[in-house]
């Protein structure tokens, strides 16, 4: 892919009705004025078609209400805009909802991009292997690794994961994620797709679905009603600000080598316990009154909870020149003022 100079004439951006899909459509439309983006998305209960409310109107703008696992429907997709890249993030994402219903994970996030890949190359191909300029993006996440102990190894961080480390996902959503890449890195070898994969830590900010842990805390908060908190808290997460990981996905599809594996993380590590507290206090900060009640109840643990995870990311600073730029506390900050506008709480 070449630079944002020779950037991708029309992008089919996948679950861009979602949280992550809807900041990064905002960002290529804001920051590439000759692009254009095809929104792919089911709308299921994680879309919602007023994330992208505000660009409704832009002429370079077009949705597409499908599934991915529809063959038809991506052929005909391929067929009507042509896109010259996609930008895969349609998938089933809740770890809770995979251990209650794993056929659905399987079928959405393995079946959905074995579907997306296989339109990809029908459309693609040529006389040579395949249209020149096109790429075929992943967005996978840091969970396929597996997990880490609590205490680190390595004071340095040197146990963090890289992209070369095997794969042992622990949870239903993990696997799927896990086996979905298979199938992406499986088109790159055999037919030669342009692929590259993104494995990205955990997001943060406006516009995520209320089942995550931050909005849940904030909206429980903002309710007077405790936080639910599994186990003692002391799991630990990557949490990367949104608007930086859309960036690092950007860059990737611009920048990134064929065939290549780029890992996303925050470098910002915290027990949910630490989390969670740091959701009080951006919201005391912010004088949401109601939230001075906070209060974190312990519930049993999830079944395999992942302890910890963590990944190295030098890889998409020395060969993509990117790295998170937004602080911890500015972007809760932002979240939280995102979230109590919207509920008209301050």
């Amino acid at each position: 892919m070449e630079s944002a100079q020779g950037f991708a004439r029309t992008v089919m951006v996948t679950g861009g009705a979602g949280f992550i899909g809807s900041n990064f459509i905002r960002l290529v439309l804001a920051e590439r004025p000759d692009a254009r983006v095809v929104n792919v998305d089911a709308l299921t209960y994680a879309g919602c078609a007023d994330n992208l409310a505000d660009v409704r109107s832009d002429a370079r703008y077009a949705f597409v209400h499908a599934d991915v696992r529809d063959a038809a429907a991506m052929a005909q997709a391929f067929e009507r805009f042509a896109p010259d890249a996609v930008v895969h993030f349609a998938a089933e994402s809740h770890v809770d909802r995979s251990i209650a219903d794993p056929s659905l994970f399987q079928s959405v996030n393995v079946g959905g991009t074995a579907a997306l890949l296989e339109a990809a190359r029908a459309a693609w191909a040529c006389r040579d292997g395949f249209r020149a300029g096109c790429r075929f993006l992943h967005v996978s996440t840091d969970e396929v690794y597996g997990d880490l102990p609590l205490d680190p190894c390595c004071s340095d961080g040197s146990d963090a994961f890289r992209e070369d480390a095997p794969l042992r996902p622990r949870s239903p959503y993990a696997a799927s994620k896990a086996a979905a890449e298979m199938f992406v890195g499986a088109y790159g070898a055999t037919y030669g797709l342009p692929i590259v994969t993104v494995r990205c830590s955990n997001n943060y900010g406006p516009r995520q679905h209320a089942e995550k842990l931050i909005p849940k805390t904030i909206e429980r908060a903002c309710a007077g009603l405790p936080v639910p908190l599994y186990g003692s808290g002391s799991n630990v997460r990557d949490w990367l600000y949104v608007q930086d990981c859309c960036r690092g996905v950007l860059a990737a599809l611009e920048k990134g080598r064929a065939g290549q594996v780029y890992n996303l993380g925050g470098g910002c590590a915290l027990p949910n316990v630490r989390l969670v507290e740091a959701v009080r206090d951006a919201l005391h900060d912010a004088g949401a009154a109601r939230a001075a009640a906070f209060s974190v109840e312990h519930v049993a643990d999830r079944p395999g909870h992942d302890r910890r995870y963590a990944m190295n990311c030098e890889k998409a600073a020395a060969e993509l020149g990117w790295r998170p730029t937004t602080p911890f506390e500015e972007g809760m900050r932002a979240t939280v003022a995102w979230y109590l506008e919207r509920a008209g709480v301050v």
